[in-house]
């Protein structure tokens, strides 16, 4: 595992506070997605990079 620092970025979605959202690292595979409510400390769950490409476009399609 990498020891670089992790780039995280927020969900468009996220609410005025910054804390109603997920935050993934694009750059890192796999993607870790985590709850910004519960970040730095939280639990952080690791998706294949090929899932969370299938699960953006879903979403951006509204094929979800």
């Amino acid at each position: 595992m990498s020891t670089t620092p992790i780039e995280w970025v927020k969900s468009s979605f996220s609410n005025a506070n910054g804390d109603g959202c997920l935050e993934w690292a694009p750059a890192r595979i796999p993607v870790p997605i985590r709850d910004s409510k519960t970040a730095p400390n939280g639990a952080t769950l690791h998706v294949p990079a090929t899932a969370w490409a299938a699960f953006v476009t879903a979403v951006r399609t509204d094929t979800l």
